[in-house]
């Protein structure tokens, strides 16, 4: 046997740890300034820095760039550790990195300026998109090739996490980006309505799933024994939990759109999968916490260890209470609330950046070869940190069901108790302020930590690791057809096929079907985890040395809950659009969604009317699959800091929007909805209104060959009959192809089957007529 002298890769450790503490502070510090945008309207600062705006930069910058780099530091540290060797191609992982940067750039950029796909996210336009795609092509890539020429053959239980999230994160965002270009800087979704809604959060839970879950769970298997100095408590309570994620994660994407149009069945899907989630996740907490067994008392002193063990806590928190959420009736109370707000920041600040903070301060100190500069201020940021979140989280709890009650409570007679929304608004400002307050003091906690870490970094020098390795002789491995259809994998193949019986057969033989297969689990598990030391390695431990079958198996599972719940969406979308009365957009109404989309009013308002009484009494009829069949991206929103926009068309006439847009305190006082002036300044390019059209046209919406033609003309011809009832009802100026004018007319079809103005379009000499239907009559 030979011995190798490795030298590991740590400068690009360094390099994307640093770059995840400076972006940690850029996406908590819009944070905090978005904050303090819902408590105080005036904090929104023009069109580039409104509300509507800087809410995406926060999730990406907090998702994509804080986590996001933090993740990968973490990942090129131990695998070249696990693997016992320096990472494949230097080159590629300095794309990995500068790429990465660039795409964090892009997106600060251009999210405030209005470019946006409008999908939670994943708002970043195409070409930002396909850059994404090829940055992390790279990482996978090194990634598979340091795997392949690895000196340790055994794959530890982090890198199977690891090799989960590239699978799942790539299938992921190839399916959810599928988008028809229309400029350089604008798209449309190919899917649109339910479609395009089950897409979307099969992604976005998923993104959650395997971007800020497994990954950061694999660092949690490698540096918490680490910091511990103890051994994984149960290394076959990680293969369930591992294996259990994998499966189960993938399906309970649904969950986000109960009670809404998507068809019942999915919805099902989604909940129990969900509520199956809470085993799998609590035993990866408990083995977590039990890793520090005989540690406990090291907590007082070693910040490290207290973060680590309070970020296992969250992450407990959050998967109790999301599989809680799934439930139906929960939903309908929390669901469009801030309490959905608390359970995304337990999960981000809590589970994902304590860990960022454990790992943080376990690292640097052996990246510069120094010890860290200040336990006392590492402390005080464990405690900084704690109180703040809980401020946070507790505050988005209370105004969570507060809005809840009120938006369901009636009076005496019936009716609703609060029939103005923004009493609800008004209702939950001191809770702002205290999430505000909370926030602050999570970022101070932040600031202190990236003091402490560069002090520390400039107190020593960098330090690459290094390593011995002895290279073992080669050894034939096992043949992947043995491992592919060894007895686990059948039995998994069997028990999928009784539960594909289920949606053939009623209640009885479905409880009967359900139990055969619970049983065939049950024992098929007690006996893979025998003892099967007298005849060799168990098929598992085959696995763990394996890697391509690994990786298949892992595409396998990640594969499947896509498949069997997107597929069929997708062909009965096809039959409701042969089927369907509804009209797609006029030309000046898709320009104005397409502002509606740039200035992120989806992020306040929705367009789901779910079938409660509370909620048909305020905005009208439950939504139905056909009244988004015609949009790309779908607009059902996750959140009501303002109402739900389904049926407004109509609702209030043009000079109402008017002035709401200009100042939305003149009618609704109380309203924290930031004032829009600049559509009265900015222009429509109609010009450009074909080309959308005809994109739209190419993934199905049913634009004839004239309607592109006049699209211009058309849409010149809305505006101006708009502009004219404004001038005549409200004496106001403003030009038809104004940006105002477009968002009207978009509001004013929100509702109906086609365009209130459609039926006078034909007749263009009679504006009167016009200015009367753009005004509502009058």
């Amino acid at each position: 046997m030979d011995t190798k002298h490795i030298t590991y890769d740590d400068d690009i450790v360094r390099k994307f740890t640093a770059a995840s503490v400076l972006f940690g502070i850029v996406g908590l510090l819009v944070g905090v300034i978005v904050a303090l945008q819902l408590a105080f309207w005036q904090a929104n600062l023009g069109p580039y820095f409104s509300f509507g705006r800087l809410r995406p930069l926060h999730t990406n910058a907090v998702i994509f760039a804080f986590v996001g780099n933090m993740m990968f530091a973490g990942v090129y540290y131990s695998t070249q550790r696990l693997l016992k060797v320096r990472m494949a191609s230097d080159m590629l992982s300095r794309v990995h990195f500068w790429g990465w940067q660039l795409i964090i750039v892009a997106a600060a950029i251009t999210l405030p300026l209005g470019i946006t796909t409008g999908k939670e996210y994943a708002e970043l336009e195409w070409p930002i998109d396909l850059a994404i795609a090829v940055v992390w092509l790279a990482f996978v890539a090194n990634f598979f090739w340091t795997v392949a020429k690895r000196n340790e053959k055994h794959l530890y239980v982090a890198l199977w996490f690891y090799i989960s999230t590239l699978i799942a994160i790539t299938v992921l965002h190839v399916v959810n980006s599928l988008e028809i270009p229309v400029s350089a800087w604008k798209s449309y979704s190919v899917f649109a309505g339910v479609q395009d809604a089950l897409v979307q959060w099969w992604y976005g839970h998923n993104a959650v799933a395997f971007f800020l879950t497994t990954p950061i769970l694999g660092i949690m298997y490698y540096f918490l024994p680490k910091a511990a100095n103890r051994p994984v408590f149960s290394y076959r309570l990680s293969i369930i939990h591992f294996w259990s994620l994998v499966f189960l994660y993938i399906w309970a994407g649904p969950h986000h759109l109960l009670n809404t149009a998507l068809p019942e069945w999915a919805q099902s899907v989604g909940m129990v999968f969900s509520l199956m989630l809470i085993a799998p996740s609590w035993g990866g907490m408990l083995n977590g916490l039990l890793t520090l067994r005989g540690a406990w008392s090291e907590l007082r002193s070693d910040p490290v260890l207290k973060f680590f063990a309070a970020a296992v806590t969250f992450y407990g928190m959050a998967t109790f209470e999301g599989p809680m959420l799934s439930i139906k009736g929960v939903s309908a109370l929390a669901h469009y609330t801030d309490w959905i707000i608390a359970h995304v920041h337990i999960g981000a600040l809590g589970w994902n950046g304590f860990m960022a903070a454990g790992m943080f301060y376990w690292l640097v100190p052996r990246l510069y070869g120094t010890k860290l500069h200040s336990q006392g201020a590492a402390n005080a940021h464990f405690y900084l940190a704690t109180v703040g979140i809980l401020l946070y989280a507790a505050s988005m709890w209370t105004s969570g069901v507060t809005q809840g009650l009120m938006w369901r409570a009636e009076n005496a007679s019936g009716g609703l108790a609060y029939p103005s929304f923004v009493e609800t608004v008004i209702a939950i400002r001191p809770m702002y302020w205290t999430r505000l307050f909370g926030g602050t003091l999570y970022l101070i906690g932040f600031c202190v930590m990236a003091w402490n870490l560069v002090v520390t970094a400039r107190s020593g020098q960098a330090v690459d690791g290094t390593a011995d390795v002895v290279v073992a002789a080669e050894t034939q491995e096992v043949g992947a057809g043995s491992i592919l259809f060894g007895s686990p994998v059948l039995v998994c193949i069997g028990v999928l096929a009784l539960l594909a019986v289920v949606a053939f057969v009623g209640p009885v033989g479905a409880t009967i079907v359900l139990v055969v297969a619970g049983l065939v689990a049950v024992f098929a598990t007690a006996r893979f985890f025998q003892s099967k030391s007298d005849t060799g390695p168990s098929w598992h431990r085959l696995v763990e040395g394996s890697a391509l079958p690994f990786t298949v198996l892992v595409i396998g599972g990640v594969l499947i809950g896509g498949i069997a719940e997107i597929v069929p969406i997708v062909l009965t979308g096809n039959s409701h659009m042969a089927t369907t009365d509804h009209k797609p957009y006029t030309a000046l109404e898709l320009e104005g969604r397409d502002l509606f989309i740039r200035e992120g009013c989806y992020n306040c308002h929705s367009q789901m009317v779910r079938p409660f009484t509370w909620e048909t009494a305020r905005f009208g009829a439950p939504s139905t699959i056909d009244d988004s069949i015609f949009d790309h991206p779908f607009q059902w929103g996750s959140k009501r800091t303002g109402p739900d926009l389904a049926h407004l068309g109509g609702r209030y006439n043009n000079v109402w929007h008017y002035k709401h847009l200009l100042d939305p305190r003149e009618l609704s006082p109380g309203s924290n909805m930031p004032p829009y002036q600049h559509l009265a300044r900015g222009t429509v390019d109609f010009s450009r209104t074909a080309d959308k059209l005809r994109a739209m046209r190419s993934i199905g919406v049913p634009y004839k060959p004239e309607q592109i033609q006049s699209a211009a003309a058309d849409a010149l011809r809305a505006g101006q009959a708009i502009a004219t009832g404004l001038k005549t009802d409200a004496n106001v100026d403003v030009a038809p192809n104004a940006e105002l004018v477009a968002l009207i007319a978009y509001l004013q079809r929100l509702g109906h089957k086609e365009s209130p103005m459609a039926a006078l379009q034909t007749q263009p000499t009679d504006t009167h007529a016009l200015a009367r239907v753009s005004t509502g009559g009058r």
